[in-house]
């Protein structure tokens, strides 16, 4: 049998199937469906330092192989999390992995100290494409100096694993990664939503109140995929693939263009078994093929 366990960095895990953040709820959701400890980390839902009510709805709109979202952040704060959540999960036997987001240098840091002192979170993803409100609403992400200028604090005070989560909505995506890699992330993770809209023809109006939101599902997985290859060949740290992942074949793909560990996203509200069905998939596709680790598939692309 194949082996599964890979390595971010320091933080082992049992398999390279994760859950991305906004679209598993605090894994506990999920329990019902399946046995989640058997997923190799749980992302969890963003979190900020102070609470956030998200945007006006309508927030979410149904796209051709895919949606859209908005909402925003939602979430009611770092001091409820540690409160109120982290102690119905913190005994779950995976890595619970916290998404941190900020509106400026000062909260994002902020919010990575107070998560940095709960014993069973080994890592955060910063989320360094939200609105950079001191620079005018500029995302963080979009820029190297940005992305450079965040990592680089939130690396001063948080010794544990620390992934990036980068945008999409880049000339560049490899430049943005180098950035990252240079101030100290240990992973980065790729890609998150891209920029765009829905219109109501009828009504003439924007489907969604902020008019743009984040695209994704099956219709990102090329994209991701290609900027996956991409970083690839341009970092050293590993990196985590999403977008667009419904399948064990998805999956495969990923983690040939360099992928060490994939999430899997949106088509959690399709199937909530379907991180299940990849971590099967993927095993029995290392036996069939010969594999005796799931890490030989990293970068394995014959080009």
């Amino acid at each position: 049998m194949a082996e599964l366990n890979v390595n971010i960095g320091n933080l082992q895990l049992k398999n390279p199937v994760m859950t991305a953040s906004g679209t598993f709820g605090y894994g506990v959701e999920y329990s019902d469906f399946m046995d989640i400890s058997r997923l190799g980390g749980i992302f969890v839902k963003g979190t900020t330092i102070q609470p956030r009510e998200g945007n006006l709805y309508p927030r979410m709109a149904e796209t051709p192989s895919g949606m859209l979202n908005a909402v925003g952040l939602q979430n009611k704060g770092a001091q409820y999390f540690v409160d109120h959540i982290y102690p119905d999960i913190k005994d779950i036997d995976t890595n619970m992995i916290v998404n941190v987001s900020g509106s400026s240098v000062e909260t994002y840091v902020e919010c990575a100290e107070k998560i940095a002192e709960l014993d069973k979170i080994p890592a955060i993803e910063l989320n360094i494409s939200c609105p950079n409100v001191k620079q005018g609403g500029m995302a963080f992400g979009v820029t190297t100096c940005g992305a450079s200028e965040v990592v680089k604090a939130v690396r001063k005070v948080y010794p544990k694993t620390l992934i990036v989560k980068l945008s999409p909505n880049v000339t560049d995506i490899t430049e943005i990664a180098r950035a990252v890699e240079a101030e100290g992330a240990d992973s980065v993770s790729l890609i998150n939503t891209m920029l765009g809209m829905a219109i109501d023809t009828e009504k003439r109006k924007p489907v969604l109140s902020t008019i743009t939101g984040g695209l994704s599902g099956p219709c990102v997985k090329p994209v991701a995929l290609r900027m996956v290859w991409q970083t690839y060949k341009a970092v050293k740290i590993p990196i985590i693939g999403l977008g667009g992942i419904s399948n064990w074949k998805d999956a495969v793909e990923f983690m040939l263009a360099g992928a060490t560990a994939i999430q899997i996203g949106t088509y959690n509200f399709v199937d909530p078994t379907a991180s299940i069905k990849v971590i099967e998939g993927m095993e029995d596709y290392c036996n069939r093929h010969g594999f005796s680790s799931v890490r030989e598939l990293i970068g394995a692309l014959d080009v």
